[in-house]
C-alpha cells in the first residue's frame, strides 16, 4: 500500500481545506495517488490549483499523462518486477573468438607497449598456433591468457615486429574507425556526443603513462578484415601425452571432425568454426569483431534501482559486464516501445522487433553467434541460423552509441519478443524454467505438486511418472517450445540439420550413443529406431513450432487477459485481488480486449473504477 503516513495526509487535507474550490478529502487522496503512478511523485501546488478548476477534465490529464515517461516506466516496472530480468554476476560471456587479450612486450627499444592478440587464434607458425604471436625465445615471455606475462621481457626485433604485428585504429578510440584513415579519436566532447560510453583514462594513453594513443599494435591475424576465411587442416594428431612445445604454456591445436572434413570450405569469420579452423578470420575492421578484455576498462553504472541512466555510483568493470546490462536494457527498451506507442500488449511475446543501441549492434552483428556451433558441426551445422539476423542490424550504428536506441521492426522469423531475447533465454537456462516464467507470468499460474507419497521410479516421462505428472503434464508440452533453442544459451537448432526424431543417433544401449548425439538427443528417449531432441518428447509439434508458437498459446490463452488485468490491478491497487474482485477482473478484462489489447485504455479502466478511489481513500480502508 503506498504510505499514508499522518503528515501527509495532515497536508493534503490543509490543502483541501484552503483551496475553496468544492473539492472533498477523498478527492486529493484520488489526485496524490494518481500523481504518484502516472508521473511518479506527489502532485504539485500549480498541478493541485489546476485539479481545483471547475474545467479540469481528468480524461485529458489522463491522456497527457499516457504520453510520459514516467508512466511507461510505470507499467514496464510491472513486468521487469514479475519477470527478474537481470543476471548475477556469475553469468560469463567470454568466448575465445571475441575476447581480445593484451600483454605488454619491449619494443626493439626497449620500451613497454601493449600487445593485442586472440588466445586460441589459429596460424601456420606451430611455435605460434593459438597463442600469441611472439615465442618465448624472441620476446623472452611465455603469454598466459590471462595475466602478465611469464619470464623476463626482452625487446623484439624490428624485424619480427614489422613481420608479426600492425597498429591498428581501434573502434573504442575511434567513432570513425570503419574510414580508411579515421581521425575522430575519442576526446573529452565524446562526453557529450556519446554519453554513457566512458573508457578509463589508461587506455587512451600508452604504458609509459603520459604519451596519447594513437593505435594499438595487434598480431597480424587478429586484425584481418575479411568476412570469410578458408577451413584449413594441419594434419598434426595431438595427444594429451605430447610434451609441450619450446616456449609454449598450452598443448598444439588439434584438427576438428570438421575442418578434417572440409578442408577449404569457405566460413563465416564470425563464426566460432572460422576461429578454431582457419588462419584467415581476424577481428574486423577496427577490431569490431572483438572486445578488449581488460579486467576493468568500461566506465559502467553500478547499483541501478532507478534505472542505467540514473545510476548511484559508477565503476570500471570488465567487458562481460558491459554486454551483460545492454542485454537487460534490451528486454527494458522493448517494453517500453510497446507501452510508449500503446501497441499491443501480446507483442510483449509475438512481437519480431526489439530496440537496440551501439553496443547490442555490435553484439547481433559480431559476437551473438560465436556460441554457435559446437558439436553441432558433426550434423553439418557450421554456420549460425540465429533467432536475430545480424543483417538486420543497421549498419550506420557503431558501438558508441550508447544511449541512442533504434527500433529494429523485424529481427528474422524466429524472433518472438522477450522469449527470443539472450537476457530471458540466460536468466532462465532450461527449457522448463523459460516455460514456468512464462506461465506464471502471462497465465498468473502456478505448477502445484500434489500431495502424494513419491516411490522410486524409472520412468523417463514425467508427464507419466507417479507424483511428477500433475505438473509435468502441462510444464513438459510448454518446455518442447524451446526444445530448438540451446539452454543457458541463444544457439537455434534448424531442423534441417536437428530433426525431431533421427536415425543416425538411434542405439538400442544408450549408454552407448556417441557424445555429439547425446548433446542435443535425449538417450531417455532413443532405441533401435530413433532418437528423439532434447525437450521435444512430450510434444514434438511443439518443438516445431518453437518460442513463435508458445507466443501465440499464451496469447490466444482465455487466461492471458484476464492475467493482465491482475498483475497491473495489483500493482496500481497496492493489494493481491480475491475472489472478491473476480467480477470486476472479468469486466476489466473485456475492457482491455474490446481496447485492442492496449495497456492505456486497461490503465485509464483501472485508475478511474471505484477500486482505485477507494483503494486511496483512508477512510476506506480503515472501515
Amino acid at each position: 500500500m503506498r504510505g499514508r503516513s499522518a503528515l501527509a495526509l495532515s497536508v493534503v487535507a490543509l490543502l483541501a481545506h484552503d483551496s475553496g474550490a468544492g473539492r472533498t478529502l477523498p478527492d486529493y487522496r484520488y489526485f496524490r495517488a494518481l500523481s504518484i503512478d502516472l508521473v511518479g511523485r506527489p502532485p504539485t501546488l500549480a498541478e493541485l490549483k489546476a485539479f481545483e478548476q471547475p474545467d479540469f477534465d481528468l480524461d485529458r490529464w489522463l491522456d497527457a499523462r499516457f504520453a510520459d515517461a514516467p508512466y511507461v516506466e510505470r507499467v514496464r516496472r510491472v513486468y521487469m518486477d514479475l519477470l527478474r530480468l537481470d543476471l548475477p554476476p556469475s553469468v560469463q560471456f567470454e568466448p575465445p573468438a571475441v575476447m581480445l587479450h593484451w600483454t605488454k612486450i619491449q619494443d626493439p627499444s626497449g620500451k613497454l607497449i601493449d600487445l593485442y592478440f586472440r588466445y586460441g587464434q589459429r596460424r601456420t607458425d606451430p611455435l605460434l598456433d593459438g597463442q600469441a604471436c611472439f615465442t618465448e625465445a624472441e620476446i623472452g615471455l611465455k603469454i598466459p591468457s590471462s595475466g602478465p606475462g611469464i619470464g623476463t621481457a626482452k625487446p623484439v626485433s624490428q624485424k619480427l615486429l614489422d613481420e608479426r604485428t600492425v597498429v591498428v585504429k581501434p573502434w573504442w578510440l575511434y567513432a570513425d574507425y570503419r574510414a580508411a584513415t579515421p581521425q575522430e579519436r575519442a576526446s573529452p566532447e565524446w562526453i557529450t556526443r556519446f554519453p554513457g560510453f566512458e573508457l578509463l583514462l589508461p587506455l587512451f594513453v600508452e604504458p609509459d603513462g603520459s604519451t596519447p594513443m594513437t593505435g594499438i599494435r595487434v598480431c597480424k591475424e587478429e586484425a584481418q578484415v575479411a568476412e570469410q576465411g578458408r577451413v584449413f587442416a594441419t594434419g598434426r594428431i595431438v595427444r594429451k601425452t605430447d610434451p609441450l612445445l619450446p616456449g609454449r604454456l598450452t598443448r598444439l591445436p588439434p584438427d576438428t571432425a570438421f575442418a578434417t572434413a572440409n578442408v577449404g570450405r569457405a566460413v563465416s569469420c564470425t563464426s566460432n568454426v572460422a576461429f578454431q579452423s582457419s588462419v584467415g578470420c581476424g577481428c574486423g575492421v577496427g577490431l569490431e569483431r572483438c572486445v578488449p578484455n581488460w579486467p576493468n576498462g568500461f566506465v559502467m553504472p553500478v547499483l541501478t534501482p532507478l534505472g542505467v541512466t540514473e545510476p548511484f555510483f559508477a565503476a570500471a568493470r570488465p567487458a562481460i559486464a558491459w554486454l551483460r546490462t545492454w542485454w537487460g536494457e534490451e528486454a527494458s527498451h522493448f517494453i517500453d516501445e510497446i507501452f510508449t506507442n500503446d501497441r499491443d500488449v501480446r507483442e510483449l511475446l509475438t512481437s519480431r522487433g526489439t530496440m537496440i543501441n551501439g553496443p547490442l549492434a555490435q553484439f547481433y552483428r559480431f559476437l551473438a553467434n560465436v556460441t554457435c556451433c559446437g558439436l553441432g558441426t558433426e550434423f553439418g551445422y557450421a554456420q549460425a541460423e540465429p533467432l536475430f539476423d545480424p543483417t538486420m542490424v543497421p549498419p550506420s550504428i557503431v558501438p558508441h552509441e550508447v544511449a541512442d536506441w533504434t527500433w529494429v521492426p523485424d529481427r528474422g522469423p524466429q524472433a518472438s519478443g522477450l522469449l527470443t531475447m539472450p537476457i530471458f533465454l540466460v536468466k532462465y537456462g532450461t527449457r522448463r524454467q523459460r516455460a514456468n516464467a512464462v506461465y506464471s507470468t502471462f497465465l498468473c499460474k502456478e505448477f502445484v505438486a500434489e500431495t502424494v507419497k513419491l516411490t522410486p521410479s524409472n520412468e523417463p516421462d514425467l508427464t507419466k511418472r507417479a507424483g511428477c505428472a500433475a505438473c509435468h503434464q502441462r510444464l513438459e508440452p510448454l518446455a518442447a517450445y524451446f526444445s530448438r533453442v540451446a539452454e543457458s544459451d541463444w544457439t537455434y537448432l534448424p531442423p534441417a540439420q536437428f530433426p525431431v526424431s533421427v536415425e543416425r543417433c538411434a542405439t538400442a544401449d544408450p549408454e552407448k550413443m556417441p557424445g555429439a548425439c547425446k548433446a542435443f538427443y535425449d538417450p531417455a528417449f532413443t532405441n533401435a529406431h530413433h532418437a528423439t531432441l532434447r525437450g521435444a518428447y512430450a510434444s514434438p509439434a511443439h518443438a516445431e513450432a518453437g518460442p513463435v508458437g508458445l507466443a501465440d498459446e499464451i496469447t490466444a490463452a482465455p487466461e492471458f487477459a484476464p492475467c493482465v488485468v491482475r498483475n497491473v490491478a495489483q500493482s496500481l491497487l497496492g493489494r493481491a485481488l480475491t475472489t472478491e474482485d473476480d467480477a470486476w477482473k472479468s469486466e476489466m478484462a473485456r475492457t482491455f480486449v474490446d481496447g485492442g489489447y492496449k495497456m492505456r485504455e486497461l490503465v485509464r479502466a483501472i485508475v478511474t473504477s471505484p477500486r482505485y478511489r477507494d483503494a486511496n481513500d483512508a477512510r476506506a480502508v480503515t472501515r
